[in-house]
């Protein structure tokens, strides 16, 4: 391949994030209603037939299909079919800081309002258990308790210490995760909805 060939076909390329192709794509949708005593979040309680993480509090959304225009219609499309809405009961939508999870996953969550003023709410039984607000106002007010997940490295048994320097002694580069925990009454809100939470709140807290 000639110098020319590389430096075009690098020139035209995009770069992504290394990896990504094989990570499975989410989205999810932090739901803002207007309540007569202001603004509140909505939230999922998860069926307690589903599979994984039964009964515990989520948000709206799901893995990314191939026929969603894009990240922000999987999130609409997953909410829609999660509460029994219209899409177009769904508005004002805007991104917020995507993640990626050392899971193989790529989390996109967004930000919207659903209008409860010409929709009804008729949850998936089969996905939500229950759904439930709390007040903007009061979830800002709330501090969260914050804890360490350590992650560390373990190698396979065949890894090839031999190979690297430092062998077996090599001085692997670990990290914590901090994991917000809010209590509402008696629901617990912590985990990947905590973290969009705490996001999402640390971004209005920047308008004041």
């Amino acid at each position: 391949m000639e110098m020319n060939d590389i430096l075009n076909h690098l020139r035209e390329r995009t770069p992504v994030i290394l990896g990504s192709d094989k990570f499975y794509k989410y989205s999810v949708l932090l739901p803002l209603v207007k309540k007569e005593d202001g603004l509140h979040i909505l939230f999922e309680v998860r069926s307690l037939k589903m599979r994984r993480q039964p009964g515990e509090i989520c948000f709206p959304g799901g893995r990314a299909d191939s026929t969603d225009r894009d990240e922000a219609h999987t999130a609409m499309r997953e909410t829609s079919e999660e509460l029994g809405i219209k899409e177009s009961s769904i508005n004002n939508i805007f991104p917020l800081d995507y993640m990626i999870s050392p899971f193989g996953t790529i989390i996109y969550p967004y930000a919207g309002f659903i209008d409860l003023t010409s929709t009804v709410l008729k949850p998936n039984q089969l996905e939500v258990e229950e759904v439930f607000t709390v007040p903007l106002q009061k979830l800002q007010e709330l501090k969260p308790k914050v804890y360490k997940v350590n992650f560390r490295v373990e190698p396979e048994a065949s890894f090839p210490f031999s190979s690297i320097a430092g062998g077996e002694n090599y001085d692997w580069q670990t990290r914590a995760m901090d994991e917000y925990f809010y209590y509402w009454d008696d629901k617990v809100i912590w985990g990947l909805t905590a973290r969009i939470l705490h996001h999402f709140l640390e971004i209005i807290q920047e308008r004041g």
